[in-house]
């Protein structure tokens, strides 16, 4: 079994997060976006993981044995890919071509998901999707009696279907895909100036090709920072290895409300944090009050209050405590 990984989008709507790390590298609960995609797409495949090819930009050297790495982790070879332009879904998997051949999964880098099963091997093309009540955002599919896909439609304005593309898929023949992208390239085939991958998975259904639909338990976005910090507590919430709390942390005086993540060296003093906190490492929180958030590495807040937020590494917040007189019947709002 191979994956690939097209993830060299520029994550616009996650700035000012994806300044200086790549969305997919985004640390939820100890681990990237891409590590958790990666060990998801493992644990349901009916057999072992080969190898990982990883479509990037200009990431750098550090980033990509990162992702060298992270293959590592689940028994694969990593290879490196670039995609110097955005030209659409269908060239970010092109450029990933060498990669493309025998049972392959491609799995797009800003999605997550749980589900309970393994792929069948046997069947031709698998499309995972999931039933949402506003269609109209997302590419969806159409399914006929005997409950394969007949239809592809990307965003559609009036409804056809409310089975979401959530931009992970399964081709028992990679080599078939990588046909029909070069042909599509070739060709200049696009829509809205760019390579579509649902006009692939449309010709080779004309083509004989069957797609079946899988659903999944459930699909997390991250997209932008609230729908991140949202999929941040699911992944609290869903996994019992991410409830963890550091040997190494120092914690005075201070309550922990699980399930939240408390890295090495976090020290932590006269504050309640959680739940669904992630704390990276070596940040220090004095005088806080910190709940549904992700902290990264190396910061330092005292004196806040915060919810819903994210923060990153190598950061210092401080706000100013408050010595208070206040009398009987009175409303303080400090939103």
């Amino acid at each position: 079994m191979k994956i690939i990984i097209p993830m060299a989008g520029m994550g616009t709507r996650m700035r000012p997060h994806t300044l200086t790390v790549p969305k997919p590298l985004i640390v939820l609960a100890g681990k990237s976006i891409v590590q958790r995609l990666v060990e998801g797409i493992s644990k349901v495949c009916a057999e072992p993981v080969e190898e990982i090819g990883f479509v990037i930009g200009d990431f750098g050297e550090k980033v990509e044995k990162q992702l060298i790495q992270i293959a590592a982790n689940v028994g694969a070879k990593g290879k490196i890919y670039y995609q110097h332009q955005a030209l659409g879904t269908a060239h970010a998997v092109w450029c990933a071509a060498d990669s493309l051949d025998g049972k392959t999964v491609v799995a797009f880098a800003d999605t997550l998901f749980y589900a309970d099963f393994k792929i069948d091997n046997e069947t031709d093309s698998i499309i995972w999707v999931q039933k949402v009540s506003n269609p109209e955002a997302y590419g969806v599919v159409t399914t006929d009696k005997s409950g394969f896909i007949n239809g592809f439609e990307e965003k559609p304005k009036t409804f056809v279907s409310d089975l979401a593309i959530i931009g992970i898929y399964y081709f028992k023949e990679g080599e078939k895909l990588k046909k029909e992208l070069q042909h599509i390239i070739d060709n200049k085939i696009m829509r809205s100036g760019e390579y579509q991958l649902t006009t692939a998975l449309e010709n080779l259904r004309n083509n004989g090709l069957k797609f079946l639909p899988g659903e999944v338990d459930e699909w997390l976005d991250c997209g932008n920072k609230q729908i991140t910090v949202n999929t941040h507590q699911r992944v609290l919430a869903n996994s019992k290895d991410a409830i963890y709390l550091s040997k190494s942390a120092e914690i005075k005086n201070s309550t922990i409300i699980q399930p939240c993540y408390i890295g090495d060296g976090v020290k932590i003093a006269d504050s309640v944090i959680g739940p669904f906190v992630s704390l990276g490492e070596n940040t220090v929180v004095n005088n806080s009050v910190l709940k549904n958030s992700v902290i990264q590495n190396n910061t330092e807040i005292d004196n806040i209050c915060a919810h819903n937020s994210m923060i990153g590494s190598n950061t210092k917040i401080a706000g100013k405590p408050l010595d208070m007189s206040v009398g009987d019947y009175n409303v303080i709002d400090f939103s």
